[in-house]
């Protein structure tokens, strides 16, 4: 899976890195995390949690993490531009 944009968490508590690695990386997060992003499909992706080493809170932000995913399709409709602008 080819990971797009993905933004920080929002919540102060709880606080995710999640970038994309390259093809052939694997998945380089912690436990909670990893399992996560094994369960939603994701292959290449490093990982950081930061502030919290709860479980339940680690869950929490790597799904809202996930969930704020924006494709490079949906960032140049947003600027009014082509996605081949976008990726230059």
């Amino acid at each position: 899976m080819d990971l797009p944009t993905i933004p920080p968490s929002t919540e102060p508590s709880k606080r995710n890195i999640l970038k994309p690695a390259a093809p052939g990386t694997g998945v380089i997060a912690g436990g909670t995390m990893r399992a996560v992003l094994d369960a939603a499909g994701i292959r290449d992706i490093r990982a950081k949690s930061l502030r919290s080493n709860n479980p339940c809170n680690v869950s929490k932000a790597t799904f809202e993490a996930l969930k704020a995913l924006t494709t490079v399709e949906e960032v140049a409709l947003k600027r009014g531009k082509s996605a081949s602008e976008i990726m230059g």
